[in-house]
């Protein structure tokens, strides 16, 4: 089997909504489509893959370096001799030749994509859902037929705030999520209570109510928000600080006694290391929130398994940012402790595909091969008009 052409574009998800450290007036993604000679249902194989939100489409270090290594390699040194098929972690091998370590900037996100579509292709030459390819291969065929999935919202739209912020949760509920997650930190501490309580009052109970920060507080600041939102028993409280200042995470971890999560701006297994052994996180409460797409895809993030594996942590403790069907599938198949979803925001790519329910915060995962771009016909038209085929 060959690689036979690899295509780049930027796809916009510009939306009128801030976290409380960015605008997303102007965000674009990474598409990627890794076109093959493997023939399936008469049509040549195409691999799919895009960016998670939040970071700025990088195409030209796919068009410029990736892309030119892997279609100068040898197929014989990516495809499987075995089964014939796609070996998605020989090729990441093949286009992260001459890279330097360390880095992980716009590289990361390139790469994220690129591997995503080289899953994808890789499962529908296998003729398996991704999640069932990977539950076969790294996970001794063990898989979760149902998965806790929550919605990322709670964003500051301009002029919405206390009963936009309730109508936006209350849909959620509607949809069949539990969970739900807002965003803090864009305010003061006492609108901010004000926005928490709120939500709770829509949701019930503070344990089905995350808090997200995006990185914007000093320790001072942290510590106020996490003093004054211990008493609501919350899911977690994410991202207080700066992705990369393990020691305010190790500090928070001493002051507050709930939960916390963080990991989603952290871009390597090497990253994700450093914050295991000094940011203070804690087994039996706090979550990890890698993000393959964002962190040089689904074959790092196997690496930072290893990891975790290597320092006693249950992979349930795993909760993948992104919001899409691509860490959907490797929560299922790997057995992780959950999934994020964008049912409202940055669409056509956030959410999940158009036929899967939320049940009581929960989804099950449909048997088509890849990980389900075809399932949403309206991001696949999408993509394949930037991408050039219509």
């Amino acid at each position: 089997m060959k690689i036979t052409r690899i295509r780049t574009a930027v796809g916009p998800i510009q939306s009128e909504i801030r976290n409380a450290y960015i605008s997303f007036a102007t965000m674009t993604i990474n598409l990627v489509a890794v076109e093959t000679d493997v023939i399936r249902n008469g049509k040549p194989v195409i691999g799919y893959g895009f960016s998670s939100n939040g970071r700025y489409a990088g195409t030209a270090i796919i068009e410029d370096r990736f892309t030119p290594r892997i279609l100068a390699a040898d197929p014989a040194d990516y495809t499987n001799t075995e089964t014939e098929s796609l070996n998605p972690r020989a090729v990441w091998s093949i286009f992260m030749t001459n890279e330097k370590p360390g880095g992980h900037g716009d590289r990361a996100h390139a790469a994220g994509a690129l591997d995503m579509a080289v899953w994808d292709a890789a499962a529908k030459i296998a003729e398996k859902p991704l999640w069932r390819l990977l539950s076969d291969e790294y996970n001794n065929g063990e898989f979760d037929e149902q998965i806790l999935v929550y919605p990322g919202g709670g964003y500051y739209y301009p002029g919405k705030e206390l009963d936009g912020l309730r109508a936006e949760m209350e849909s959620y509920r509607e949809q069949g999520y539990a969970y739900v997650k807002m965003k803090i930190g864009g305010a003061d501490l006492a609108l901010d209570t004000k926005r928490i309580e709120a939500v709770i009052d829509v949701v019930g109970n503070g344990k089905y109510l995350a808090a997200d920060a995006n990185g914007r507080f000093d320790l001072e600041t942290a510590l106020a928000y996490a003093r004054a939102m211990e008493p609501y028993g919350l899911f977690w409280y994410e991202e207080a600080g700066d992705p990369l200042d393990y020691r305010l995470n190790a500090v928070l971890s001493e002051h507050y006694s709930g939960s916390i999560a963080t990991g989603e701006n952290l871009f390597s297994h090497h990253d994700g290391r450093n914050l295991l052994r000094y940011g203070g996180m804690r087994p039996d409460r706090d979550w990890i929130q890698l993000d393959p797409a964002l962190s040089y895809g689904l074959t790092e993030y196997l690496r930072f398994l290893e990891v975790i594996d290597q320092h006693g942590w249950s992979r349930r403790r795993l909760i993948p940012h992104g919001g899409h069907q691509f860490a959907l599938n490797i929560a299922a198949g790997l057995q992780l402790g959950g999934s994020e979803s964008y049912p409202g925001v940055f669409q056509p790519y956030g959410g999940f595909a158009d036929n899967i329910p939320i049940e009581n915060g929960y989804v099950r995962l449909p048997d088509d091969p890849g990980i389900g771009v075809e399932l949403k016909p309206e991001m696949l038209g999408e993509m394949r008009r930037l991408l050039g085929y219509d």
